[in-house]
């Protein structure tokens, strides 16, 4: 797989200084206010399997909290997130280990050269540390200062004899070749890796969560963990909290500026650009594959009622590349964003208020009404992508009740549906989790229509 410059950067990261920048402003950045403390390299994201850059906003807007300057991140879009089943063998729209090797290294070749740095550092979630760890070990630990792998199975989701092919089987040989040796990191960079107590579901011993319960995975919650590296367990973390939760932030920004951060709250910027790619599915697999021509509409919600406040306040098409806009927006509002394209769901996403700027805010369509949908007057999605649903851990109600789709014990969920009679068509809709409130409405799916309240945090 090849990939050039303008697609590495399409999708994911800085907002452009002035028109035809790239985004990465060649210069050093300001020293912390701290005494002694160390510059912050630049530093590349790197998302996990069927994932996208825009999973990392709330961590990039809290290293801009901290005097991170935007345009020294950067947070990559794999063409093809998805991993191959057998990773010697192509499928449509899947990547292999290698496929993403390559396409990190040229983006940390495109970071390196725009920032002027010598190396970078970098942060990766699930199998964003697969290529990590393989770009360091075959060559690359002079580029890279810090590696932060967060959630990340590093010895396999689980160990087994059968399907030795597959990319998160620790018996098989691309991962058994990173963790040979007396040490399981790469001299030359310093390496942490974040794991959760206990409720990481790609990290058990019971083989439920790939599909074959009872059978034990070989795998225990210490997988994650790396001889050599600094190990630490953050709690009762999700799978996906080891890297987008305020406590996982805590010790990304520690481990790479070497210095506790400032704060974790994310700070209010005055006036909000926002724009990002729209992506496709095809054949139902999920690729960040941009999608030309779809249509984005911007409305400001009341957030008591989901209602529209006046007309759009942005709408644009898609160009080739798959990039909307830019839509200015202030920083309170809440908002719904419209999303229409040639043969996929028109998707109606309320968001709460963006506290801050993002280019990555990246927008894939709802899944296809099927079968189980039938009979619905309107359906409502309630998604977390920064995290799973736990229960009891957490208060989650989809319009005053707990969901019954959400299972309770390890967390393993990140959507929940609900659906309405055609007779409340058009109602409000409340989603609540913890402190985050979004006010959805319902939409009639007879227009093949989907409501989907997105959680930021």
């Amino acid at each position: 797989m090849s990939i050039s410059r303008r697609t590495i950067l399409k999708g994911a990261g800085a907002l452009p200084l002035a028109a035809g920048s790239f985004g990465f402003a060649a210069f050093a950045q300001t020293p912390p206010a701290a005494s002694g403390a160390a510059q912050v390299p630049p530093i590349l994201f790197v998302h996990g399997n069927g994932d996208h850059a825009a999973l990392w906003i709330t961590t990039w807007w809290r290293m801009e909290s901290n005097g991170v300057p935007r345009d020294r991140m950067f947070a990559i879009n794999f063409t093809d997130p998805l991993a191959r089943t057998d990773d010697t063998v192509p499928q449509p729209n899947r990547s292999s280990t290698e496929d993403q090797r390559r396409e990190l290294g040229d983006a940390i070749k495109e970071l390196k050269r725009r920032t002027g740095a010598s190396r970078v550092a970098l942060v990766g979630n699930s199998r964003g540390g697969n290529p990590i760890r393989s770009y360091i070990k075959n060559g690359g630990a002079g580029d890279v200062s810090h590696a932060v792998l967060c959630g990340v199975p590093n010895h396999g989701v689980y160990d087994w004899d059968d399907g030795l092919g597959g990319e998160f089987n620790g018996r098989g040989p691309f991962l058994r070749g990173l963790n040979e040796g007396e040490s399981e990191v790469t001299p030359g960079t310093s390496f942490l890796t974040l794991r959760s107590d206990g409720i990481d579901k790609y990290a058990q011993e019971d083989g439920r969560f790939v599909a074959k319960p009872g059978r034990p995975t070989g795998i225990t919650s210490e997988g994650p963990a790396l001889k050599g590296a600094t190990n630490l367990v953050l709690g009762a973390v999700d799978h996906r909290e080891t890297a987008f939760s305020p406590r996982a932030f805590r010790e990304i920004y520690k481990f790479i500026a070497g210095r506790e951060p400032d704060r974790i709250a994310i700070t209010q910027e005055a006036q909000v650009k926002l724009s990002g790619l729209v992506t496709g599915t095809p054949g139902g697999v999920q690729t960040n594959r941009p999608v030309a021509g779809a249509a984005v509409e911007i409305y400001r919600v009341s957030p008591d009622t989901g209602e529209r406040i006046g007309g759009a306040i942005h709408a644009s098409q898609s160009a080739e590349d798959g990039r909307w806009g830019p839509a200015e927006v202030d920083p309170s509002w809440y908002l719904e964003i419209v999303l229409t394209s040639a043969g996929s769901t028109t998707t109606h996403f309320y968001r709460s208020p963006f506290p801050r700027s993002s280019d990555i805010v990246h927008l894939r369509a709802a899944r296809p009404l099927g079968p189980t949908d039938a009979g619905a007057g309107a359906i409502i999605l309630m998604s977390r992508p920064r995290g799973y649903f736990g229960l009891p851990r957490d208060v989650l109600l989809l319009d005053g009740k707990e969901p019954a789709d959400v299972k309770s014990g390890v967390p393993t969920d990140s959507v929940t549906t609900l659906r309405l009679s055609t007779a409340e068509t058009g109602r409000a809709v409340v989603a609540l989790f913890n402190q985050e409130r979004i006010v959805a409405r319902a939409w009639p799916a007879s227009e093949n229509r989907i409501a989907v309240a997105e959680l930021t945090y």
